[in-house]
């Protein structure tokens, strides 16, 4: 495909994925990370220590600040994993294990 074709693109149709049982909607193609902050939510993890809020920082998987539990795996890159349909994601607390 060349950059003229991908002008002309549309995004696919929208899906439900669920944050903590809050139902988001959200499109083929973006990661973990760009579904919640289209939906507004820009922190998903707290840290270890005290319990401060994470989200993305550097956005292309370097430093594990946007750490997230997906369909039960935690430690999961919110800006690297791609988004699928139905996916449940659980917000993190410091390592996502019972720590």
């Amino acid at each position: 495909m060349n950059p003229l074709e991908l002008v002309q693109a549309q995004p696919g149709p929208a899906f439900t994925v669920t944050l903590d049982g809050r139902e988001l909607d959200a499109r083929p193609g973006q990661t973990v990370a760009a579904a919640l902050w289209t939906a507004g939510v820009t922190s998903w993890r707290t840290t270890r220590g005290a319990g401060r809020p994470r989200g993305v920082f550097c956005g292309i998987g370097v430093c594990f600040d946007c750490l997230v539990t997906v369909n039960g795996r935690p430690n999961q890159r919110a800006c690297l994993v791609p988004v699928r349909p139905g996916d449940t994601i659980r917000t993190q607390e410091g390592t996502g294990h019972d720590d």
